[in-house]
């Protein structure tokens, strides 16, 4: 099913119909700041194994990040984070970055294996945003890939539809997206690394 939603005033009853599906195990594609994204409720387990089986790759090994509404998630998932990475995270986000912070016992079992660390998304779009506080918890992200080899992501949902209609139960339409993902900071050790350029640029 292909949903349009505007980033601008994201339509309540649609938003409620997405979250329906997430709640009984849906996948979806969805804008954000940055890429599209595919996603599922991230406590539901059988959810979160079609993601990864659709990707290829195994649960416990790859860097899933969740996305959250904003910042009121962080301890439920994790450790204690100090003054000079909270007031980071909160100078840039809701923003295009991905922050790598040490995970506590709540982040389910299924995503941990031997990592220590966990990804944590506050997008600036309003649409999966409202979805996530809708849902009340986060949800998984991943991005959505594209097969071609010069254009590693795709922007147009119309086209992101048509590959992903299959897998997704919903795909919506948020508009043209962007074709660089998120900057990723990692902030679990000593010192605040970047592992990835991406559409961010960090404010200190």
């Amino acid at each position: 099913m292909l949903i349009k939603l505007y980033n601008e005033n994201p339509n309540l009853r649609e938003i409620r119909k997405v979250v329906e599906v997430l709640r009984e195990g849906g996948l979806i594609v969805y804008p954000t700041d940055t890429v599209y994204g595919l996603g599922c409720d991230i406590t539901n387990q059988k959810a979160v194994e079609k993601v990864a089986r659709f990707k290829g790759v195994n649960i416990e090994k790859n860097n899933f990040s969740f996305i959250c509404s904003d910042l009121s998630h962080l301890s439920d998932y994790t450790r204690p984070i100090s003054n000079t990475t909270f007031k980071l995270m909160r100078k840039n986000l809701p923003g295009p970055f991905t922050f790598i912070l040490e995970a506590n016992n709540n982040v389910p079992k299924y995503f941990k294996g031997k990592k220590k660390t966990v990804g944590i998304r506050v997008p600036d779009n309003n649409i999966i945003r409202a979805i996530v506080e809708e849902l009340g918890n986060p949800i998984l992200s991943t991005s959505v890939h594209n097969d071609d080899e010069i254009l590693q992501y795709t922007p147009d949902p119309e086209l992101i539809y048509e590959r992903y209609q299959d897998i997704a139960d919903i795909v919506i339409d948020g508009g043209y997206g962007e074709l660089i993902p998120s900057t990723i900071v990692d902030c679990s050790g000593d010192e605040i690394e970047i592992l990835r350029e991406g559409k961010g640029t960090l404010i200190y």
